[in-house]
């Protein structure tokens, strides 16, 4: 399926990976772990050549399917249902199908006679290819994942940010690839869609690499675990599932502690008696050999594991501002003839926390953009209030120039700082050294993130506006965005799956959509946040 020999991952002078050898033959269903920044994502851009390795080489036997964590490629203009029909190589004729049935529908009775000559050799042509009926399991699998009818007959870029990428990963599912390689499948999915998913990818008979935060899903589908080490820059290779995986893990740890601490226990004697030794003449060459030996002792030994490091993230102290830092009044939505909402109304009181719920499609990620100016609504308006200053985390990163370096980014964000203190927030970010210089494009999906928060802990915000601000990142980064909503003194404006970002924020009212329905937060609702 995929052979990778002796691969190599450097940026600048940094080494990623160092060289490893793998295969991933059928059957193999392997979770790639490692914290945030490690490489994960960009190990598998090489694996899916759409990527150069440093050194070594990669073969396919076979097709591979790519999920990327940010997919935007596509014709915008082609219906939902016929890009994900043509990741079996059935676009040719369904475009001369539609023509064909655009002709009928003609008023030139020239051009409509023509067409309907047309359309049953093209419409034979779909038949024998086995269209019809991919036509009925591309429906079903994207149908599995969320999108009905009514959204795989609507062009692609009336789409929102979750759907593209539900239609992406129903692509992906469709196409009959002989491997898989899938970074964060289940970002933007509801309950019901990730619990299929898991089912489809157990049974999944091809070769399998996914990238996932999602515990439950690595714990059932993976049969294999590699483990990209950020301290280190190797790839350890365990052929266990996920439970087993992780007891190996401390066993291996304790395991190394032992060692470490006999190694030392005996390094430390040997010094002390050549120490002791050195003060003879006679006895110097042995007190070397003897020094010389407690060096190889500990050098024979596996370091302890470095802990990973992790953000330190804590969102700014708000600014100043009056009672009511921002209200919208009367807002609607629509792309083309699609409807997404209509008169909203929602006044955000200084430190209130709201959570914004509705279902995928419902118009969430929308709002949040007409909130903040990056669009605008169709009627009603977006009111600042007194002292407003507004931080807006996008889950597509669109807040991001992705042709600026990383420092350019954060200088962007953050003109009043000097040099040395964008430096310094960066860095309590993991950015260092030559991260900064990074163009934005090329970080992973948990460098974006913290990149973007990173540009919003500088701004004084006192309101936030958070979409599906925990996407991404791996357990230890997550626990601290959650520690850091909970000690938030602003406004928050809340669009999540995550069931931990609301309880972490405790909000105080919640807005359904597409019904624009207001109400103070009860415990009751929590039990839509995965479904939403």
């Amino acid at each position: 399926m995929i052979v990778a020999q002796q691969v190599e991952m450097r940026i600048g002078a940094r080494v990623l990976l160092h060289p490893a050898t793998f295969t991933i033959g059928k059957g193999d269903r392997v979770g790639l772990v490692g914290r945030n920044g490690a490489g994960k994502t960009t190990l598998t851009k090489i694996l899916a050549g759409e990527s150069l390795a440093s050194h070594g080489s990669v073969t396919h036997k076979g097709t591979v399917g790519y999920l990327p964590q940010d997919p935007r490629t596509g014709d915008l203009e082609q219906r939902a249902l016929d890009r994900i029909l043509a990741a079996r190589d059935l676009e040719e004729i369904i475009a001369k199908l539609r023509d064909a049935e655009n002709g009928m529908a003609s008023g030139d009775p020239k051009v409509a006679e023509r067409a309907m000559d047309r359309y049953p050799k093209v419409e034979e042509r779909f038949r024998a290819a086995g269209g019809y009926a991919a036509e009925s399991e591309a429906a079903r699998i994207a149908a599995n994942l969320g999108l009905d009818e009514r959204v795989l007959g609507q062009p692609v870029g009336t789409l929102s940010g979750g759907q593209r990428r539900r239609v992406e990963l129903a692509r992906i599912l469709f196409s009959d690839a002989e491997t898989l390689l899938l970074d964060e499948p289940t970002n933007h999915l509801d309950a019901d869609s990730i619990v299929w998913l898991r089912n489809f990818l157990s049974n999944y008979p091809g070769g399998l690499i996914v990238i996932s935060h999602d515990v439950e899903l690595v714990r059932q589908v993976v049969t294999k675990v590699f483990h990209l080490d950020a301290n280190r820059g190797e790839l350890d290779q365990y052929s266990l599932g996920w439970d087993l995986y992780l007891k190996q893990r401390e066993d291996d740890e304790k395991r190394r502690h032992r060692e470490r601490d006999n190694a030392e226990k005996k390094a430390a004697a040997l010094m002390e008696q050549a120490n002791k030794m050195r003060a003879k003449a006679t006895k110097a060459v042995a007190a070397q050999n003897m020094a010389k030996r407690a060096e190889r002792l500990l050098a024979g030994t596996e370091a302890q594991r470095v802990q990973d490091k992790v953000a330190a993230l804590r969102f700014p102290k708000p600014a100043p501002c009056g009672k009511t830092p921002l209200r919208a009044s009367g807002l609607s939505k629509n792309y083309g003839s699609l409807e997404v909402f209509t008169d909203v109304d929602l006044a955000i009181d200084k430190g209130t926390r709201v959570v914004v719920l509705g279902l995928n499609g419902a118009g969430k990620t929308t709002l949040l953009k007409l909130l903040a100016g990056v669009e605008n609504p169709d009627t009603g308006q977006v009111e600042p209030g007194h002292g407003l200053k507004m931080g807006y985390y996008a889950q597509e990163h669109d807040t991001l120039d992705l042709d600026q370096t990383v420092l350019e980014n954060m200088r962007h964000a953050a003109p009043d700082l000097n040099d040395s203190e964008v430096r310094g927030t960066l860095g309590s970010f993991l950015f260092q050294g030559d991260d900064v210089d990074k163009p934005a494009r090329v970080l992973s999906g948990g460098e974006k993130t913290r990149l973007a928060l990173a540009t919003l802990v500088v701004s004084q915000a006192n309101v936030l506006l958070l979409d599906e601000p925990t996407n991404n990142l791996d357990p230890a980064s997550r626990r601290e965005i959650l520690n850091a909503l909970k000690t938030y003194e602003g406004a928050v404006v809340l669009v999540t799956h995550d069931e931990g970002a609301v309880e972490a924020l405790q909000p105080d009212k919640v807005l359904l959509l597409p019904d624009a329905v207001e109400d103070l937060w009860n415990p009751t609702y929590g039990d839509l946040v995965s479904m939403a």
